[in-house]
């Protein structure tokens, strides 16, 4: 007898068929069974925004969301983030404003701010701050998480 659910997560524009077990985290499944480590999972809880994917273009905390329950959806982890060309706007805006010290918070905030500026692509600094309060960072001040989303914004308009 075969346990588990079989299920296709398109990840990063490839489609993966997997077997899990019915309990299985989207976060663990990213992380162990298709071994993409850059999704972070901090709390576990869904507090402080480390595990944030994007799942059709949503930042979602995948520690809360089970892995089935994404069978057939386009999910984004911070590896899919870069394109052909090097790094996203977005993370090379981190990048060049020291919007990170430790890192292991950051995949999480990158997938949350390319979302917010996808929905809101000159946002004004309260929407920023408003736009990543679910991401937790326990080494920097977000002074320079907040420039990076701007700079992202300007990087963002320059390309467009």
């Amino acid at each position: 007898m075969t346990t588990g659910h079989e299920i296709t997560l398109v990840v990063n524009g490839t489609a993966h068929r997997v077997r899990v077990p019915g309990r299985r985290l989207l976060s663990d499944c990213l992380r162990h069974d298709l071994g993409l480590t850059g999704t972070h999972v901090g709390c576990e809880h869904g507090v402080c925004g480390c595990c944030t994917v994007l799942l059709d273009g949503r930042p979602v905390r995948s520690c809360l969301m089970l892995a089935a329950t994404a069978d057939g959806h386009e999910i984004t982890t911070v590896e899919g983030l870069a394109g052909p060309d090097g790094m996203s706007p977005v993370q090379r805006a981190f990048a060049e404003c020291h919007a990170l010290q430790c890192g292991f918070c950051t995949p999480g905030f990158l997938c949350t701010v390319t979302a917010l500026l996808e929905d809101n692509p000159a946002p004004t600094d309260e929407e920023v701050l408003e736009g990543i309060s679910g991401n937790l960072c326990r080494c920097t001040g977000y002074q320079n998480i907040a420039k990076a989303v701007h700079r992202a914004a300007e990087l963002r308009a320059e390309e467009s």
